[in-house]
């Protein structure tokens, strides 16, 4: 099996570091599983993926957060804690796809790669923490089945079509930052209008539908 070129590499590490955001799990193990089976000839420095028991202890994580990531409020937890463990490895995948003979790219694409996990993993973590704001857990269900579908999807496509990937890609991150804003002034005003209720300053939202139903009526005697 030919050795994967320079277009490949690149659209490999930039889909470790964006997926470990999203998936880290699942990406250690399909990167691993495609590499112990002969699928794909993962370059040196992500050999140690395809060891049985990398194999098998991602295989477990795999199992657990599957089951994690889809029951409202324990997924947001989930979220929180990873935020220190996803960044730096979507950082060292990419870099793993240069390894020690290329040390400027192996650094670019570490410093890549964490950046690129870094905005996936906050435009999911706010993206689910504003579905857990609604009480029936379906929508929670159906974005999680989603980021499982997009981590094998955007891995086989940066090997198999490297170019599509990288169009897709900028398409992908252009629609992460914009969840991001839009999801964190939807939580933030959220908290704000929970805080305003528990310390019993009047709500402005309530205030002004109040004063809207109130207004004067054609034909309504003023008020006075």
């Amino acid at each position: 099996m030919p050795e994967l070129d320079m277009p490949q590499l690149l659209a490999l590490a930039a889909a470790l570091g964006w997926a470990s955001g999203i998936r880290l799990y699942l990406v250690v193990l399909l990167t691993g599983l495609a590499g112990y089976f002969g699928w794909v000839p993962l370059p040196s420095g992500l050999h140690l993926l395809a060891h049985p028991v990398v194999l098998a202890v991602s295989g477990f994580m795999v199992f657990v957060e599957f089951f994690a990531d889809k029951i409202p409020g324990l997924d947001s937890l989930w979220d929180m804690v990873h935020t220190v463990i996803r960044i730096p490895a979507g950082a060292a995948l990419a870099a793993g796809v240069f390894g020690g003979d290329h040390a400027v790219m192996a650094l670019v694409a570490a410093l890549l790669g964490g950046g690129f996990a870094a905005t996936a993993h906050a435009a999911k973590a706010t993206t689910r923490a504003a579905i857990n704001t609604s009480p029936e857990p379906f929508s929670n269900v159906g974005a999680s089945l989603v980021e499982d579908s997009m981590v094998p999807m955007g891995l086989w496509l940066a090997v198999a079509h490297p170019l599509v990937f990288v169009v897709l890609f900028i398409v992908v991150l252009i629609l992460s930052v914009w969840l991001i804003r839009k999801s964190w002034r939807f939580l933030r005003g959220l908290v704000s209008r929970v805080t305003r209720i528990f310390s019993g300053k009047p709500d402005p939202g309530v205030q002004s539908a109040f004063s809207f139903k109130t207004k004067n009526a054609p034909g309504d005697p003023p008020n006075v």
